[in-house]
Order: structure tokens, then sequence, then C-alpha cells
């Protein structure tokens, strides 16, 4: 599971196809979870993006103290506390 994969599995929609998050812009991410339901907005349960490094994103869920992500070098869905080792660049949260 990747870091999409994460975000559709914990809000139950359908994953995308056909993504790549390396150089991705940022506004097709925010366009796509706008399409779902969410909007920007903090705090646990918020979905999180991230930039691990240059032209990379990331996306996690918010915990309030930390963030649950899938780690590619660990191969697994993890919980990493704060302080992250990456800049949050956006935090939505759905409208249900």
């Amino acid at each position: 599971m990747d870091c999409v994969g994460l975000v559709a599995w914990a809000w139950e929609v359908a994953a995308p196809t056909g993504y790549a998050l390396r150089a991705s812009p940022h506004e097709r991410i925010a366009r796509e979870l706008a399409r779902l339901g969410f909007v920007r907005g903090e705090g646990p349960g918020a979905t999180l993006l991230a930039a691990p490094g240059p032209g990379q994103l990331h996306l996690g869920i918010s915990t309030g103290d930390g963030i649950i992500h899938a780690d590619a070098s660990l191969r697994r869905v993890v919980e990493r506390a704060a302080p992250l080792p990456w800049p949050i660049v956006a935090a939505w949260i759905r409208e249900d």
C-alpha cells in the first residue's frame, strides 16, 4: 500500500490510477481531494501533504501528534511522531 492507497482506504474512496507523486503538481492533488469532499483544514484526522524532497510529495494522516503514512523504506504503514522530518505543505479535512 502506498500513501495514496492509505488515504483512499482510510476515507473509503476509490484510489486514483495513473498518478505519480514525483513532480506531480500540488494543485492536481488539491483538485482531486476537493472532488472527494475535502476542504483545507488541520487537526487529527486531516490528510497531510508533505514534501520529503525536491519534486517529491507524500500523503499521510495526522494523528495530532504525528502522522500515519506508508513508509516506502520499511514497506509498511507506520505512525511517525512529531517533529516530522519533512515540511507539511497543505492539510485537508473531509466535509461530512
